[in-house]
């Protein structure tokens, strides 16, 4: 027995200390100790601010039964345990009176007494929680004394890792704290660079170089993913210039067809074409004196390049269908996200052009590298929601986690549609964690993107079992119950048939396969391989694959 809790300790202490999520790590011990022992049910309560217990985390309980985790101090069985700091044991829960059954466990198994085992966490001399296991004891017999051993050396592995949880969040939060008061503090100096939000290094680094080339006319091409604001930085050179007076032009060259490119930038002359009624001056002649913003200039055909590459070394142009020269005095910024360097070298992208263009580049970093900025725009564009719609909308700080925390594919475009959405949808003014689509798996960003792990990390033995929610209802079939409905028959798709190295069929590729196809929703994927969830989540883990969370 004592070198089985001693495999148990170590596979608990090894898992909480692969992440500081305290959710995920506290809910894949307790599934071990599941299966490992013969226990039931199990759940974390926390103690919160005012005093309250409150469930983390559990397993083998529904989402209701665990909305119902919420104890007083000193409250039936839980609450005396976190008031006294003293582990208790209770032979049938039915036969208690001061036992709550606020999770339904006295009605498990008729027939069959349910015992429960329930100890403090403590950590740092004082109580944190209390977790709580139930199990069956036919007879009443059982003893219990081993597994209230084994479940205290848990809870203070428990408390060793809420205490380092609470504390890195506290930094977090410190960190953050620290960012806005930055961010105020540098309002006045950013104060002409119009809609930008930023006080982390990248930035500040971006706002040193737009800084330094706004009041010149050189060239300048922006770069960087799509989403993370280049005609935002393109208007805060052109306000900072001295031609912040005169008219800003703005082009999508991926918009448009390279013959209306050429008549939207050029112009055209009166009969040039097919309904051109009269002459119509083109966004060059638009931008004179001021700044032609030309955006996703990878996307133009290399026909075009060649008339953009005239106009840059010359200055002068001529319209469609004309043949008199016309002079512009035109600051242009381009952008694009595209890889100009390998399309030079795949002869996609004119090399002189390219030199030409690419005279000050400035690279905006995405979102997700420059995470101190998160809360501040978060704010902003909840502000601006607030405002146009006269709502009073704001974010609880475990929503300002959730949105720290996401990988945004999608750069400052998709936070701002996150944050609008959310607030549209949230059915109160405070928005909660669980206001966030991708709480339960309807964030489309999923099935948009997917990103490749970046480290393989070889499973542990507490890998190889499947996490998942054990079944309620009795433990033994009651004939007095009538049968289950059969499960839903699955989806009739089949995986293709993959090859590695000449293997078909490998079976972490079909894993990605039906992932990716599901937009990384682990029960779609399962009835897509014909296999239970839980079959599914055991072999996930097994190949060590990583399911992301956008």
């Amino acid at each position: 027995m004592i070198r089985r809790e001693l495999d148990a300790v170590y596979e608990v202490s090894k898992t909480l200390a692969t992440s500081l999520d305290v959710h995920k790590t506290f809910r894949e011990a307790l599934n071990y100790l599941l299966h490992a022992f013969d226990w039931r049910r199990t759940f974390v309560v926390v103690a919160e601010p005012d005093g309250t217990l409150k469930g983390l985390c559990a397993v083998g309980l529904t989402q209701a039964e665990q909305q119902r985790l919420h104890f007083e101090s000193g409250e039936g069985i839980v609450g005396r345990v976190f008031a006294s700091g003293m582990p208790a044991t209770v032979p049938d829960v039915r036969a208690e009176p001061l036992f709550l059954n606020r999770t339904g466990a006295a009605d498990q198994s008729p027939g069959i007494p349910v015992a429960m085992l329930a100890t403090p966490i403590r950590a740092d001399h004082r109580t944190l929680g209390v977790v709580v296991v139930d199990c069956l004891n036919p007879e009443g017999r059982r003893v219990f004394a081993d597994d209230l051993r084994l479940l205290r050396m848990v809870a203070t592995l428990m408390g060793q890792a809420l205490l380092l949880h609470r504390s890195v969040t506290a930094a977090a939060e410190t960190l953050q704290n620290e960012t806005r008061r930055m961010h105020k503090a540098l309002g006045a100096q950013r104060a002409k660079i119009d809609r930008v939000v930023g006080v982390s290094a990248p930035m500040l680094n971006v706002f040193d170089q737009i800084e330094q080339v706004a009041p010149l006319r050189t060239t300048v091409l922006l770069r960087g993913e799509s989403g993370t604001g280049k005609e935002v930085m393109a208007r805060a050179i052109h306000n900072l210039s001295p031609r912040a007076k005169e008219p800003f032009v703005g082009v999508n060259c991926a918009a448009l067809t390279e013959s209306l490119l050429e008549s939207e930038l050029f112009g055209h002359e009166k009969g040039a074409f097919t309904g051109a009624q009269g002459q119509r001056k083109g966004r060059f002649e638009m931008a004179h004196g001021g700044t032609l913003f030309l955006d996703e200039i990878g996307d133009i055909s290399a026909s075009f390049q060649a008339k953009l590459l005239r106009v840059l070394q010359e200055r002068s142009f001529e319209r469609v269908g004309g043949g008199s020269a016309v002079k512009v005095d035109v600051r242009l910024i381009l952008a694009t996200n595209r890889n100009l360097e390998r399309m030079v070298q795949a002869g996609e992208f004119r090399a002189d052009l390219y030199y030409r263009i690419n005279v000050v580049s400035i690279q905006l970093p995405p979102l997700r590298e420059r995470r101190e900025d998160i809360p501040a725009m978060a704010q902003h564009f909840l502000e601006r929601f607030n405002r146009e719609n006269a709502k009073t909308a704001q974010f609880s700080p475990e929503a300002m986690r959730v949105l720290t925390s996401c990988y945004w594919p999608g750069n400052v475009r998709e936070l701002e549609n996150c944050v609008e959405r959310t607030a549209t949808m949230a059915h109160n003014d405070v928005i909660s964690d669980l206001a966030f689509p991708c709480r339960d798996n309807r964030c489309l960003t999923q099935v948009l993107h997917h990103i490749e792990r970046e480290d393989a990390v070889r499973p542990s033995r507490l890998a190889e079992i499947p996490i998942q929610e054990r079944p309620m209802g009795p433990a033994v079939a009651d004939p007095g119950l009538p049968p289950a409905p059969p499960a839903p028959a699955p989806e009739a798709v089949t995986a293709p048939p993959l090859a590695v190295d000449g293997k078909p069929d490998g079976e972490a590729e079909r894993l990605v396969w039906a992932m990716e196809r599901s937009g990384w929703v682990q029960a779609k994927a399962a009835r897509l391989l014909k296999i239970s969830p839980r079959q599914m989540g055991y072999a996930l883990q097994k190949h060590g694959i990583e399911v992301r969370k956008f």
